[in-house]
């Protein structure tokens, strides 16, 4: 995996490209994301296992059953057609068309009635009908944004008075590690400056195949730059968390926990986080 950073790069530009790169890996995480287990009704994703137990407790009842749930940022559906497994009526959003057509045809398949939107993220509340009761992004999204005042207007923007918004992702600290050291050493960085991480890579987090558009790009966002993005918007923090466990492996050095999640060596487990988890509400 070969990178540059401190590239300047136009966001339509940069976009474009990124929705390359991800319309070639919807084959590859098809056959990597065990879509096949969700024929058992009783299944979700490991990644929406791991976020009902930080999101429902700010939740009417408890609950998802009977709320508007936003996805944004969805992939190929699997987190999707497992929150309305839950009992809320579901819209997805991404950019990718081949991924919204996987997305519909896996909730065809299951029978689960789910609307699709194809639009940038950071277009979403002028592209989606209506407004909800949840907003929900995880995991690996917001290092493929640029500007995070932007995202954080179309979260507020979707959420009805009252609603919350949930979101786990990579925590920054370790985006800024060199996945492949020998030990903990920072390689990237961790503060913006406005410009993105130009990366060329053939392979993807999860699966096995090659994908053609190679080049992606990203940014890097400090957790406080999250935090007052959403602040910014107008939304209410209610809560921060980080994590131990990430649901790809980040790194060679990383080990499966036995619950489909990656973790630090033990002598490490302590010292760096993987994720970071916001709960924050619409007034």
């Amino acid at each position: 995996m070969d990178s540059t950073d401190h590239v300047s790069v136009d966001w339509d530009a940069a976009r474009d490209t990124n929705r390359a790169n991800w319309d070639d890996r919807v084959p590859i995480h098809e056959g990597a994301y065990d879509v096949a287990a969700l024929d058992d009704p009783a299944h979700r994703s490991d990644v929406v296992r791991d976020d009902l137990p930080a999101l429902t407790p700010w939740l009417p009842g408890g609950t998802l059953a009977g709320l508007d749930v936003c996805h944004l940022q969805c992939h190929i559906g699997t987190d999707t057609v497992s929150l309305a497994r839950e009992g809320a009526r579901l819209t997805g959003v991404d950019f990718s068309a081949p991924a919204l057509a996987s997305a519909a045809a896996l909730a065809d398949r299951l029978g689960l009635e789910v609307t699709w939107v194809e639009t940038d993220v950071l277009d979403a509340r002028a592209a989606v009908a209506g407004d909800f009761d949840v907003v929900y992004t995880s995991i690996g999204t917001i290092c493929w944004l640029d500007d995070l005042d932007r995202w954080a207007a179309q979260v507020a923007g979707l959420l009805r008075p009252g609603g919350v918004f949930f979101i786990r992702d990579g925590h920054p600290a370790l985006y800024a590690l060199d996945e492949d050291a020998p030990e903990l050493v920072t390689r990237h960085r961790y503060f913006p400056d406005g410009t993105a991480q130009q990366w060329e890579d053939a392979g993807t987090y999860v699966g096995e195949g090659t994908v053609a558009n190679t080049r992606t790009y990203e940014w890097p966002h400090p957790l406080s730059e999250v935090v007052n993005a959403l602040l910014g918007a107008g939304l209410r923090l209610r809560r921060l968390d980080e994590g131990r466990t990430l649901p790809w492996r980040f790194s060679p050095r990383m080990e499966e926990d036995g619950h489909g999640s990656w973790v630090w060596p033990a002598a490490d487990r302590d010292r760096m986080p993987t994720t970071f988890t916001i709960v924050a509400t619409r007034d």
